[in-house]
């Protein structure tokens, strides 16, 4: 019997599916490309070197055993490398022996020679260029808190500190919508790689300065000083990559500028609101470019990673907020970062002006300046009736004791439903269950989350539920 290796890897990714969270399978393991299988070894692709690094590290085990699974005791896994990226772009192919197989090169055209051109940016008499990086010091790594919805983007912000314009993410595109972390973790590269290697020279500018510097430079007539200018610096970051759409002169300045620091082995990093594939009013030479190296994309934290956060925001302000207040703060504000701290700042203001305690109530006042509705209070209680009915079981039941799969079933998923639409902590909801610890609720969350994405029957009746006490709340 033929075995297909498209097939084959279809059902290495059902099993891997059920053991990573749904951020890590999308992020590592739908990029991968099943290419072929002969001898039972499966070649599967992958994005770059970092990728494949970060597979054997982390998931080796869980690939093992999934590749035997299908092919048997002599089942094998095979890298192939994808790395276009300029100059330096091959594609390898690396075996269980550590071998290599290079490809062409594949370096597109469109390189400028600049010559021995006359830099007055260059402060006659001084050796080295220096100039300031317009880097916010306060954005560093350590700032920066890890959490799914970020942790690709944050670990090749950290491998290309360590090694600017010697990795494969050259360059490095940040895409996401607005306060999600893009300039911070930007700026902490920036940050950490001047503290590593003070005589580098890096540059932050935000598109804008970098299109009125080129209409400056033409007024002048010093397009070519402009030009080589950019060409010696070091790590160069340009935010908000996407407003240069449509700005024909500018994409054609920063096409040359991009191409002659990347055959330079210069890093190049670029934060954007959408993906480069997304990029409207882009010529398709630079979208090709961009996306030479990685595209990291940051997405909404979760309630655990936006109490990080507003915790750690606290810890560097000196002050101190009941529990309940960060949780009610985070359950409302949920995809803006940055109105997650600007709320605890105003928070702390309306506390001091007005000499007022903090607590619920005063966050209510604030939160209302950020969103247009503030969640209404579900409680736990409420939650337990409702499923309890659905499944026809008693609600002291889903307290009690009795493992009975029906009354399981309904507990768990009055957890994973407390967890999700309530500002209740894991232990508060954990005591509402006949006082059971934490990890039983983490344990019950994971255990609803991984049925929904294997019983399409059971996914259907936690979303009818959850809309049913949504509904039945608004009717109250």
């Amino acid at each position: 019997m033929v075995i297909d290796h498209a097939a084959v890897w279809d059902n290495c990714l059902q099993t891997i599916r059920k053991n990573v969270p749904t951020q890590s399978f999308r992020t590592w393991f739908e990029p991968i490309k099943p290419v072929g299988l002969e001898d039972h070894a499966l070649t599967i692709q992958v994005p770059n070197k970092f990728f494949y690094e970060w597979l054997e590290e982390h998931y080796v085990s869980l690939l093992k055993m999934t590749i035997r699974k299908e092919l048997g005791d002599r089942g094998r896994l095979e890298y192939q490398i994808l790395m276009s990226n300029g100059s330096n772009g091959h594609d390898h192919k690396s075996r269980s022996n550590g071998s290599e197989k290079p490809v062409e090169d594949k370096f597109g055209p469109g390189m400028v020679d600049m010559g021995n051109i006359k830099n007055p940016f260059v402060i006659p008499g001084i050796k080295k260029m220096k100039i300031d990086p317009q880097l916010n010091a306060i954005y560093t790594f350590d700032t920066y808190i890890e959490g799914d919805c970020n942790r690709l983007a944050r670990s090749a912000g950290q491998a290309i500190a360590k090694n600017p314009g010697g990795t494969s993410f050259n360059p490095l595109v940040i895409f996401g919508d607005v306060g999600l972390g893009k300039t911070h973790l930007a700026h902490a590269v920036g940050n950490e790689v001047i503290e590593r290697f003070p005589n580098k020279t890096v540059l932050y500018v935000s598109s804008e300065k970098f299109t009125n510097q080129i209409i400056q430079s033409i007024k002048n007539n010093a397009v070519n000083d402009f030009v080589n200018f950019y060409q010696l610096i070091d790590v160069l970051i340009v935010d908000d990559i996407q407003f240069l759409a449509n700005k024909q002169k500018t994409q054609e300045i920063f096409f040359h500028i991009f191409n002659q620091l990347h055959q330079n082995n210069r890093q190049i990093i670029l934060t954007s609101d959408r993906a480069p594939k997304d990029l409207d009013g882009m010529e398709e030479r630079l979208i090709s470019r961009f996306k030479w190296g990685l595209s990291a994309d940051l997405q909404a934290p979760d309630l655990e990673t936006r109490m990080a956060i507003l915790e750690a925001k606290m810890s560097r302000e000196g002050v101190e907020i009941p529990q309940n207040v960060t949780e009610f703060i985070c359950y409302n504000i949920k995809n803006n970062i940055r109105e997650l701290e600007g709320v605890l700042v105003s928070l702390i203001a309306q506390s001091s002006l007005n000499r007022r305690e903090i607590d619920v109530d005063l966050a209510k006042v604030v939160v209302k300046n950020f969103v247009t509705e503030i969640n209404k209070e579900i409680t736990v209680e409420f939650i337990q009736k409702l499923v309890a009915e659905h499944f026809s079981v008693a609600v002291e039941k889903l307290q009690g004791k009795t493992r009975k799969r029906q009354v399981v079933i309904a507990r768990q998923l009055s957890m994973y439903l407390a967890k999700n639409l309530t500002d209740k902590s894991l232990k508060a909801i954990g005591e509402t269950f006949g006082g059971r610890d934490h990890s039983t609720v983490i344990y019950s969350c994971k255990t609803v989350q991984d049925l929904m994405e294997t019983d399409a029957i059971f996914k259907d009746t936690v979303v009818e539920l959850e809309k049913k006490i949504r509904m039945s709340l608004n009717d109250k």
